[in-house]
């Protein structure tokens, strides 16, 4: 029996350059401080989290840079587009995360923005070391060889 899809989970913002651009060590789920018509906002998909970062300034993880469309009904109470956002984690993880990008020169990269099952906002984020443009290009190598096989492998069949 095919399990139904919640109506509440979907999926608003991928940041899928970050795997062609990071290798990504670990991830988690974090939660995020949003306004009403940042909400809304994204309710419609209107987000990017492309060229976002997140970073631990002052005991508090933070999201830069992470774009969120206006909300043309709130007019009046809309909100700024590319503000710096909270992001929620237990002090054990925030610690950790301290501990990677201060001490092993790591990254925090967002990797997808999405509502969980409860319909809340999520981000999931990776801590993640740079690729050097070797690495990128072997890994694009993989890639073509993978299309390339199972082209072949269809034209065998």
């Amino acid at each position: 029996m095919a399990q139904k899809s919640d109506p509440n989970s979907k999926l608003i913002a991928e940041n899928r350059r970050a795997r062609f651009d990071y290798f990504i060590e670990s991830d988690l789920e974090a939660g995020i401080v949003l306004t009403g018509s940042e909400v809304k906002s994204l309710r419609q998909g209107g987000a990017n989290i492309g060229e976002s970062y997140a970073s631990v300034e002052g005991g508090e993880l933070w999201l830069i840079n992470g774009y969120i469309a206006p909300y043309l009904q709130a007019k009046t109470w809309g909100h700024e587009e590319r503000r710096r956002r909270k992001l929620l984690v237990s002090k054990k993880e925030l610690s950790r995360l301290w501990n990677a990008t201060a001490r092993e020169g790591m990254t925090i990269v967002p990797i997808a923005m999405y509502f969980n099952d409860r319909g809340v906002v999520k981000l999931k984020i990776g801590v993640a070391k740079g690729k050097k443009l070797s690495d990128k290009r072997e890994t694009e190598a993989k890639r073509d060889w993978g299309r390339e096989k199972a082209r072949l492998l269809k034209q065998g069949a």
